[in-house]
């Protein structure tokens, strides 16, 4: 049996070019599965923030998709590839941690969701165009450039 969704879509007229697609688009944001998407998303948004989930895996099964299905609404939704967005997430608190923390890379690297120290600096070149290591010596405070580094004061002598 075919349902009448799908027998009212395919008698359905095409669009004519005339047709205004934002009309399109209101009708088609008014329907009940549009607020369920919205609110789908939201709660990706949500999660996302609160810094939980680490991959596409960890958050398709605490919303209990699947992982293609909220791949796909999260891009249909918002535009945005959903992987991306979280490793941009990812590679911003390990930014972060760079320049305020010292732990090491591979410490950092783990704490982000990078089971592999290697993945990570590649991942973190490919978005900042600099290693790791040379981003945190490029931002953490200490001596200015112009001062030698690891050379001790002179020290003064009183003649008394």
């Amino acid at each position: 049996m075919v349902s009448s969704f799908r027998v009212d879509r395919i008698n359905a007229k095409p669009a004519s070019p005339d047709e205004d697609l934002e009309e399109r688009v209101a009708a088609q944001q008014d329907s009940p599965t549009h607020e369920l998407q919205q609110a789908r998303v939201g709660k990706i948004l949500e999660i996302i923030k609160s810094g939980r989930p680490r991959n596409v895996c960890d958050l398709a099964r605490e919303l209990n998709l699947s992982k293609s299905h909220l791949q796909h609404l999260f891009k249909r939704q918002t535009g945005l590839c959903l992987g991306h967005l979280l490793t941009e997430q990812k590679l911003q608190v390990a930014a972060h941690l760079l320049k305020s923390s010292q732990m090491r890379i591979k410490q950092i690297a783990r704490a982000v969701g990078y089971e592999h120290t290697s993945s990570f600096t590649r991942a973190f070149e490919r978005r900042f165009a600099e290693s790791p290591r040379l981003y945190r010596c490029r931002r953490k405070p200490g001596p200015s450039r112009d001062e030698p580094v690891g050379k001790l004061p002179t020290p003064i002598h009183h003649d008394a």
